[in-house]
């Protein structure tokens, strides 16, 4: 079987055969070469969209780069401005312990800084490294204010705790320590203190700061109250109306502990007053004068 072409003009007549098989391989072959060639195009064209993807992406990349190197920049530009503001307020507090601790009549040197920490401090390093010697500087300074505070609390414990002044808000002095006339009796007795009269109701104060022992009434005080400042030291605040303290509680220095009053053996509102070292009554009056 062949298929015959016929090609006809003005002046010529051209006529072919062909069989049926070359004319198929002919039809096949012209449609690769369609398809080879369609198919090129396009890959070009989809590998020139995929280039432009991925330098969006990269572009878009170096961007996020970029600012993250300027938020890093100005992150480490902030912080070396915190560290440097950090080290002149420990400079400053440095300054103002050794101040403290000088007035309090302690040695200077032993809470400030020692020179080589300074020299550590302010000297050139890494970034790392002036962390760290920041660190280290801080710690050093907290233990030096721990021992600065307990000294200076216990120095504080001992000025309250030192007895001073009168043992009444208001009122004067009515009777001295010593050998006086029994105002009951009218004989010679010994006064183990002194009184202080007043109007009945006033404040009756702690000349020390201690813990209450007793609180309550006692044969001959009425309602007392008494207090130990420690190193053998004990006031008494007797013939009160109404006691403000119990026992176990720790008052301070000019704390009101009862109210002045007539109770016990009195004869007139006042608060009888008296100072016993290690046991034994002695003469309040150059406690009250210090």
């Amino acid at each position: 079987m062949s298929i015959t072409v016929l090609f006809r003009g003005k002046k010529r007549r051209f006529a072919t055969r062909f069989s049926v098989r070359k004319f198929l391989s002919v039809v096949v072959l012209s449609s690769l070469v369609l398809l080879i060639s369609s198919r090129s195009s396009e890959s070009v064209f989809e590998n020139h969209v995929r280039v432009n993807v991925v330098k969006t992406g990269l572009e878009g990349q170096a961007k996020l780069v970029q600012q993250l190197q300027i938020d890093t920049t100005e992150q480490i530009k902030g912080i070396v401005n915190q560290l440097a503001t950090m080290q002149s307020q420990i400079n400053k507090l440095d300054t103002k312990t050794g101040a403290i601790a000088e007035s309090a009549g302690l040695t200077k040197e032993d809470f400030v800084l020692s020179e080589e920490l300074k020299a550590e401090l302010s000297g050139k390093k890494d970034f790392t490294a002036q962390i760290e010697t920041m660190s280290k500087t801080l710690e050093f300074k907290i233990e030096q204010l721990n021992a600065l505070e307990s000294i200076l609390m216990g120095l504080n414990i001992e000025k309250e705790s030192e007895l001073s002044g009168r043992p009444v808000s208001k009122g004067w002095l009515s009777s001295y320590y010593g050998v006086r006339k029994d105002p009951f009796s009218g004989k010679p007795a010994m006064h183990k203190g002194i009184d202080f009269a007043g109007k009945s109701g006033d404040d009756v104060v702690a000349t020390g700061a201690g813990v209450v022992t007793w609180s309550g009434e006692r044969y001959g005080y009425g309602y007392l109250v008494e207090i130990d400042h420690g190193n053998g030291i004990r006031t008494r605040y007797g013939h009160n109306k109404e006691l403000k303290v119990a026992v176990g509680d720790i008052v301070t220095k000019g704390q009101s502990v009862a109210l002045l009053g007539n109770t016990g053996r009195s004869t007139g509102a006042h608060v009888h007053y008296e100072v016993l070292k290690n046991g034994e009554q002695v003469d309040p009056l150059p406690y009250i004068y210090r």
